[in-house]
């Protein structure tokens, strides 16, 4: 059904900010800026993405104008529409004070906080008919809407601060010249459904390309961040960065270093969970940002002699991201992409090489324990950017385990050797499976056939232990009560010593059973007199 707000949608002739590089076509520049039919020069989806946010925009819109105050949509919201993306989390920015926009959304959310207030942001949220008055289970359902209204503003950096200073503006225009790029700086007032873009965002979008509203130097002077934020819309929506704006990230690289590590977290996670992480990340180590922010990733780029003796190992990193990324799952399945876990194990499972690359006699170049090394060096790494502990554990682990299956295909496991590769792995198995199969980059089509039959053939083993063995869950025939009770000795180190004794025989003879555990356990004991 047509919508009954787009044929409002009007275009306001605003100036189109500072002149555009040759490369913008000027016929896209000239159609951008001057749309005498809007609703036909909206891109195919622009429409139907708005028709989907538009009656809560429209309600907003007229909340905060009978009010007394501006109102409209911003952002990426406005971005995507024009993508033909659709979004229920809607931004939006207003003349309104945080404690005037508060007052508002109390009165038309189901739910609201003010968790942001201290930079002008007060989100609000409201579930989908029927299901207004209380609390849903299970998260968002598809047609909840989450709104967050903030206040005009403008911020920039103290040197000497790692926080923004924030200043309340007075006009739309002035918020959208603080925005990161002009792809985000374009904006809806509502509820009149005008479309405002002071600074060229469509033309921009339509040359897919990275631009700042502002002077590149003086836009990341005072928000460092964006220039991490261009890597990451690099990897999100497949856009470039415009040549000066590249420029001045290289030259402004070590700016970002005044930003929290927190920040930086966010952003590095937002470009790895994005499509196309590889475009990112290219950004970040050709600019020089990555040696700020994860160092150890372009220090992978080692010199290649002239006998070829290793590969690129930052390339190969690279690829090995791009091949674990297509074995990412479905929601449904055992790893639902995008994962950062693996990602992260993915992309720096060989940081170690550098610190362990040797020369060999007779031409050829080792990397011994480099998993080891690696293990460390990214669980410093990930501590020094403020992930959380179990992302830690899990992406050093990874990285520790990614070279054990190697020695599988030199000749068969035992059992034994089967059961501790699942038991070392442990949940992160799954994991582990597609970080390994990813690690096989050679072109060598039959040594690529060679480890994949390989891999195949412990993952059917694996799979026929577990039809006659708990494998997930592998523990001793007796637990720590029965081996008290057993030796008729109380609770102490010993009883720690003799769990680990039978879990060392589970492992090499699988399950026991009681009876035997406990003559393992009385022999073992015995020994020890």
């Amino acid at each position: 059904m047509a919508s009954p707000y787009l044929p409002r949608l009007t275009f306001c002739a605003c100036p189109v900010g500072p002149p555009r590089p040759a490369s913008v076509n000027s016929s896209v520049v000239s159609s951008s800026a001057q749309l005498p039919e809007p609703v036909p020069a909206l891109p195919p989806g622009a429409a139907a993405s708005f028709a989907s946010t538009e009656r809560t925009a429209v309600e907003l819109g007229e909340l905060f104008r009978d009010a007394g105050h501006e109102l409209a949509l911003v952002g990426g919201p406005v971005r995507d529409a024009f993508l033909g993306r659709t979004s229920n989390d809607l931004d939006f920015a207003t003349s309104a004070r945080p404690d005037e926009t508060l007052a508002l959304l109390a009165a038309w959310g189901d739910a609201h906080w003010d968790i942001g207030k201290e930079f002008g942001t007060i989100g609000a949220k409201r579930y989908a008919a029927g299901a207004r008055g209380g609390a849903r289970a299970g998260g968002l359902a598809p047609d909840d809407v989450v709104v967050e209204v903030t206040t005009y503003r403008t911020d920039e950096y103290d040197p000497a601060s790692r926080k923004p200073l924030v200043a309340f503006g007075d006009t739309l225009e002035g918020d959208l010249s603080r925005r990161d790029f002009t792809v985000n700086a374009m904006a809806v007032r509502v509820p009149g459904m005008e479309f405002v873009d002071p600074h060229g965002g469509m033309a921009d979008l339509a040359e897919q390309m990275l631009r700042t509203p502002i002077a590149p130097e003086r836009s990341f002077d005072d928000d460092p961040l964006r220039m991490m934020r261009a890597a990451r819309f690099a990897a999100q929506l497949g856009f470039h960065v415009e040549p000066a704006t590249a420029e001045a990230i290289v030259a402004m690289a070590g700016r970002i270093e005044i930003v929290s590590a927190e920040r930086v977290q966010v952003e590095l996670s937002k470009l790895l969970c994005a499509p196309e992480p590889r475009r990112g990340l290219e950004v970040l180590v050709d600019s020089g940002l990555a040696a700020h922010v994860l160092p150890e990733l372009p220090a992978l780029q080692l010199e290649i002699d002239e006998h070829h003796r290793h590969k690129d190992v930052y390339d190969h990193s690279l690829i090995v991201l791009d091949q674990a990324i297509a074995q990412e799952t479905a929601p449904d399945g055992v790893v639902p992409g995008p994962d950062l876990v693996l990602r992260l194990a993915s992309l720096l499972h060989d940081i170690g090489k550098p610190a362990t690359r040797r020369f060999e006699e007779g031409g050829g170049v080792s990397f011994h324990h480099h998993e080891i090394v690696g293990a460390k060096l990214v669980a410093k790494r990930l501590r020094a950017l403020k992930y959380e502990k179990a992302v830690v554990k899990d992406v050093s682990r990874l990285v520790e385990l990614h070279l054990r299956f190697h020695g599988y295909g030199e000749g068969q496991w035992t059992d034994s050797a089967v059961r501790r590769y699942v038991t070392d792995a442990g949940p992160l198995l799954e994991r582990l499976h597609r970080l390994t199969r990813a690690d096989c980059t050679t072109r060598n089509r039959r040594k690529a056939k060679r480890l994949s039959d390989a891999y195949d053939d412990l993952e059917r083993r694996i799979a026929e232990l577990r039809e006659r063995e708990e494998l997930s869950a592998i523990r001793p025939d007796l637990d720590g009560g029965q081996i008290m009770a057993t030796l008729g000795i109380a609770p102490g180190p010993v009883v720690g010593q003799a769990y680990k004794h039978l879990l060392e025989l589970r492992m090499e003879r699988g399950p026991l059973g009681e009876d035997v555990a406990r003559e393992e356990l009385q022999r073992w004991w015995a020994a020890r007199d």
